[in-house]
């Protein structure tokens, strides 16, 4: 089990020593070299070239057509800096670094979306500030880009802790500010404001988090690139966008309508700008500008969002009921199961593991879900492993439905391997053993990690009724 951190100080200490270090250290060196106006070329070639994958990027990212559009190829960074400007390629650095950091870990829903979200506050950003500013526009983009900082940090490592508050925040009528208060001892505000000064980003922070007042240009363009983002997830023509456009517009000296179309164009911008920094990922979650392509993200959306369904749910577990005296075959038996689990309980990845090569193995036989199809080619765990216990073979050993990321559960974390976390992620699922009389069969897994929403107790218990009646159908079948 990993260990909690609770208070701001102790999520800091966490951050900057355990997950995140490397990041910290560009993110420190690049503002330094902000802050010194006799920073040369070299100095900021040298920070990049520590790190022979971060400047492969950044040369990728300098070679495309959003920043170079002559297409002169540049095969150094002294040579990017020249060719495209020294504040571009710290910009390109910091933001390559902040991808790299976060979404390699733990590419769950809720950071991709929020980092989606943050690319997209940060090219509003960058443009409102283009009106009323004369330079500082990379600063400016830095600051929004980094304006949830604290709650990105969260997503991307905040492993067991993460899975606790989104199962929070699921419950209905929760209170967000006080679930966060509850899980992390401090609020995502503190959080951010403690990174960025951690990380010597003074005055990144105090544009992040300036009141939002007119008499700082640099700080109104941040909060208002941010408030964009967010009413753009609201639709184009919300009250929420109606509001920000209005105060966009008295700012920047534009129409309503004007101030709309230049809305419109830094959103088609920020979708070019997350995949030119090779966050392609991110695309889709950033609002669509197109009328017919706004209706089809939205269904998207929602078709993305699994829900469960309890007709399908009380269908599967009847027709299940019916096999065990009936003259089912195992093919059928399973695809109930599945379907039952999948679109009736809402359980977005499921896979039965079944003894093979004379029970020596852990094999994939079904699986059903997005992304779920490599499972029956790549998952594979030896039964029994003296050297390294799994939670495969202590569910199926001990009879045993257990819901792992729970507070019951987590005595038994070290039970979730390595190859286990390669093949299936991380965060919380459900496992059960299928068991045919005395007869093991194999295990039934089962997550929702594609979301990276919470398991619910309903879930659960869905879980386990299917895992029985399946061990009862398949008990008969050997019976006969």
């Amino acid at each position: 089990m990993s260990e909690r951190s609770h208070g701001l100080q102790s999520w800091i200490d966490r951050l900057n020593q355990a997950e995140l270090p490397a990041l910290a250290a560009v993110v420190q060196d690049l503002q330094r070299l902000a802050q010194q106006d006799s920073a040369s070329v070299q100095q900021l070639a040298d920070v990049l070239l520590r790190d022979a994958a971060l400047t492969s990027k950044v040369l990728r990212v300098g070679n495309s057509v959003y920043y170079n559009p002559s297409q002169e190829t540049i095969k150094t960074i002294s040579r990017a800096i020249v060719l495209i400007g020294f504040d571009n390629v710290r910009l390109i650095g910091l933001s390559v670094s902040l991808i790299d950091g976060l979404l390699t870990r733990a590419p769950r829903e809720q950071l991709q979306e929020l980092l989606a979200r943050s690319f997209h506050a940060a090219v509003q950003a960058r443009n409102i500030a283009g009106y009323v500013l004369s330079k500082h526009a990379e600063e400016v983009f830095i600051a929004a880009l980094l304006h949830h900082l604290g709650e990105l940090a969260f997503w991307g490592c905040g492993g067991e802790q993460a899975d606790e508050l989104a199962a929070a925040l699921a419950q209905p009528g929760f209170e967000t500010e006080e679930a966060v208060r509850e899980v992390l001892g401090t609020s995502f505000r503190q959080l951010t404001q403690g990174l960025l000064k951690s990380w010597n980003l003074g005055e990144t922070a105090s544009l992040a988090h300036a009141g939002a007042s007119q008499h700082d240009p640099a700080a109104y363009a941040v909060q208002l690139g941010v408030r964009i983002s967010e009413a753009a997830l609201q639709g184009w023509e919300s009250p929420e966008m109606e509001a920000v456009l209005a105060k966009m517009a008295a700012f920047v000296d534009l129409s309503p309508e004007e101030a709309l179309q230049q809305v419109l164009a830094s959103a088609d911008e920020a979708v070019k700008v997350a995949s030119t920094f090779g966050a392609s990922k991110l695309c889709r979650l950033i609002p669509n500008t197109d009328p017919e392509q706004i209706r089809l993200q939205q269904e998207e959306r929602k078709a993305r969002l699994l829900q469960p369904d309890l007709l399908v749910m009380q269908q599967a577990l009847q027709d299940l009921g019916l096999m065990v005296s009936a003259r089912a075959d195992v093919g059928l038996v399973l695809d109930t199961l599945l379907k039952g689990l999948h679109r009736g309980a809402g359980l977005e990845r499921v896979m039965l593991a079944v003894l093979a090569d004379g029970q020596s193995r852990f094999r994939a036989k079904r699986v059903i879900g997005d992304k779920s199809e490599q499972w029956l080619q790549d998952f594979v765990l030896p039964a029994e492993q003296a050297e390294q216990p799994h939670i495969f073979s202590y569910a199926l050993r001990n009879r045993e439905a257990i819901w792992m990321g729970v507070p019951a559960s987590y005595n038994l974390a070290e039970l979730v391997t390595q190859p286990i976390r390669r093949s299936l992620g991380s965060g919380m699922f459900f496992i059960a053993p299928i068991v045919a009389g005395s007869r093991e069969i194999g295990v039934l897994y089962a997550d929702s990690r594609l979301s990276g929403r919470a398991l619910r107790h309903e879930q659960f218990v869905a879980f386990q009724r299917f895992t029985q009646l399946t061990g009862r159908c398949l008990e008969a079948i050997s019976k006969r």
